[in-house]
């Protein structure tokens, strides 16, 4: 992996991601509707790209010239009806289609493992954009890894577990070991094309 494009570059997994993904040597460029969220040391060391993801020229200037996407999208705390997150992913995906970059890693949620009456009622609608989300990755060919992380908590970090295809059992995931799977895992064919469960590795 030489270079990547992260959306979501401000999110609190964004901006980890950003993160791990420069310590880990990368070429990175950040895309960002508002660069001022972006803090000095990770701006002075990313490409930075503002744009939405909702625009597809602009999204599609993003994905060139980049080997891998990740894709921490989100709506902050406000969780009424959207389809901005599928309907944003559907652009990726697209743009990647253009310029054939194949591997994609995306963050959703764990509720997607729950069955539907299961779901706490406020996060209904978001859960239902999430899905989309999922629907837009199992309908394409790329080497996607769909992440669904519990609750991810603003904790240093402690190490991470993952299964793919199920919840490894935890309900907490710090949010530094999230961002550094969503970058890790772009180069473990192990995981293309999966479902990953992820949480904080259990104490021995």
């Amino acid at each position: 992996m030489d270079k990547i494009v992260i959306f979501g570059s401000t999110g609190m997994t964004g901006l980890c991601a950003v993160d791990a993904a420069v310590k880990q040597g990368l070429n990175v460029r950040a895309f960002v509707r508002d660069p001022s969220r972006l803090p000095d040391h990770l701006r002075n060391s990313v490409e930075v790209v503002k744009g939405d993801i909702l625009d597809y020229n602009s999204v599609l200037n993003a994905v060139k010239n980049v080997t891998g996407v990740v894709v921490a999208i989100g709506t902050r705390n406000d969780l009424s009806p959207t389809t901005d997150l599928s309907e944003g992913l559907k652009n990726i995906v697209k743009a990647m289609k253009e310029v054939n970059v194949e591997i994609i890693s995306v963050c959703l949620s764990a509720f997607l493992f729950y069955e539907p009456d299961k779901i706490p009622p406020r996060f209904h609608n978001l859960n239902a954009d999430h899905q989309r989300m999922l629907d837009v990755l199992k309908a394409t060919d790329l080497k996607y890894i769909a992440c669904f992380p519990p609750h991810i908590a603003d904790q240093p970090p402690v190490d991470y577990q993952v299964k793919n295809g199920a919840s490894p059992g935890g309900r907490v995931i710090s949010k530094f070991d999230l961002g550094r799977f969503l970058v890790e895992s772009l180069t473990k064919p192990e995981h293309y094309g999966q479902i990953v469960g992820i949480c904080n590795k259990h104490p021995e």
